[in-house]
């Protein structure tokens, strides 16, 4: 074949494949968009056991080793849905709270790579760093204040959780300790007003020269970008939101342990503007091993689960009370799972065949359950759901066209990897 035959055969071929595919985006279905602003991402590191969790089934014991769930199973506020004994507060609100119980992907073993998948929508690539959900929310929707940062990360950060080809402009504020708020943007107290006036001078005087010498570097734009960012924050404005002690005693107490104080402060960011928060449940393992329960922290599991219970609870009822329950989706996202047999020390390996992700508020329409797993939570019966439909489902919820293209440079990325929402939620 001559090289114009080629090309003149390629060209009708690509076409032909647009032609064919503007034809099944006409024939999809597309439930309508949700009304949501913004985001409380609560992670459960370590891999949620769903079958002791949101999806119970026949009894087990850790200690006899005979496979099941390890805790007893209670009725909740939607008809034939049932939770573990231990979410007996989230029980009474399941009305509200979806668990989608047929979760899956094939990444099992390695920790560190299915918490990619799950916060990027898509396994470890070589070749191109993926923007992690927050991040990508934070590029499509920026901040819903003008006083407030997109993406805030209320834990530790990796590239999970990074920016990846958007750029520092869409990655995350983080902090690790709440009683002193984000490192760097309080100003010390040896530095008066005087001294910081004299810094910014001479950082501005760096700054354009650079600009000057490097006008077309992204890495000096970027910079740029970061700089700007931190002086917007720096207000006092912005710096109170993080004095948890405004709140009144009594509601605080509701929340619970310190992961509830994240959980409350994360509220407090969604009413300055934050669109998007995550909030990590595995920095204070209170029972040994956090929810990657091996060994013997199997045995003690029930007190990470009653610890998510109460603050989970608490955030949406506080929600609720103020009116914004309906404008804040709150989302429960783990790795994987575990399965139902437990190993020589009385713990739980992981599980990727099924896994239960959890959704609330956000103006969905909400059953307690979507999709049915065996006997024993090991495989998926009815309704799967990939990683990819819980990234489309997020950015639906907030107004997000799933199908649109994000940019790596001059390279058009699906937002998702050919996801779709969960229809059910939409109505």
């Amino acid at each position: 074949m001559y090289r114009r035959q080629f090309l003149s055969s390629t060209a009708t071929l690509g076409a032909s494949a647009s032609l064919l595919q503007s034809a099944c985006m006409a024939d999809e279905v597309v439930p309508p968009a949700g009304q949501a602003e913004h985001v409380i991402f609560i992670w459960l590191g370590g891999g949620m056991a769903q079958i002791d969790t949101f999806d119970p089934k026949r009894r087990g014991n850790s200690r006899e080793r005979k496979p099941g769930s390890d805790y007893a199973a209670i009725d909740t506020a939607v008809s034939g849905v049932q939770v573990c004994q231990h979410l007996r507060r989230t029980a009474e609100r399941m009305d509200r709270v979806t668990a989608i119980r047929t979760m899956h992907h094939e990444m099992i073993d390695e920790h560190a790579a299915a918490v990619y998948w799950v916060h990027v929508g898509r396994p470890v690539n070589g070749t191109i760093q993926y923007p992690s959900i927050g991040s990508a929310v934070a590029s499509e929707l920026g901040p819903a204040g003008d006083n407030a940062p997109a993406y805030v990360l209320i834990g530790y950060p990796n590239v999970a959780r990074s920016p990846g080809f958007l750029g520092t402009k869409h990655g995350y504020l983080y902090l690790t300790d709440l009683e002193s708020g984000p490192r760097g943007l309080a100003r010390p107290d040896y530095v008066n007003q005087e001294r910081q006036r004299r810094r910014m001078l001479l950082l501005d005087t760096v700054r354009g020269s650079t600009s000057q010498r490097l006008p077309d570097s992204p890495i000096v734009k970027s910079y740029d970008a970061a700089l700007d960012e931190n002086q917007r924050l720096s207000s006092k404005e912005f710096m109170r939101v993080f004095d948890l002690d405004r709140e009144q005693a009594s509601l605080r107490e509701s929340y619970g342990s310190e992961f509830g104080q994240r959980c409350l402060l994360a509220r407090r960011l969604t009413e300055h503007g934050v669109r998007f928060i995550e909030v990590a449940h595995n920095l204070n393992f209170v029972n040994g091993t956090g929810w990657d329960t091996h060994k013997e922290g199997q045995l003690n599991q029930w007190t990470l689960i009653e610890e998510l219970d109460q603050a989970l609870a608490a955030l949406i009822d506080d929600l609720e009370a103020r009116r914004r329950l309906d404008k804040t989706l709150i989302v429960i996202g783990t790795e994987f799972g575990r399965p139902p047999e437990f190993d020589g020390a009385g713990g739980r390996g992981h599980q990727s065949t099924t896994f239960s992700l959890v959704f609330a508020g956000g103006g969905l329409q909400h059953r307690g359950a979507i999709g049915v797993t065996d006997e024993l939570s090991k495989t998926v019966v009815e309704r799967p759901v990939s990683i990819p439909d819980f990234h489309a489902t997020i950015h639906h919820s907030l107004g997000i066209d799933y199908r649109a293209e994000l940019y790596d440079g001059n390279r058009p990325v699906p937002i998702t990897d050919d996801g779709t929402p969960i229809a059910e939620l939409f109505g």
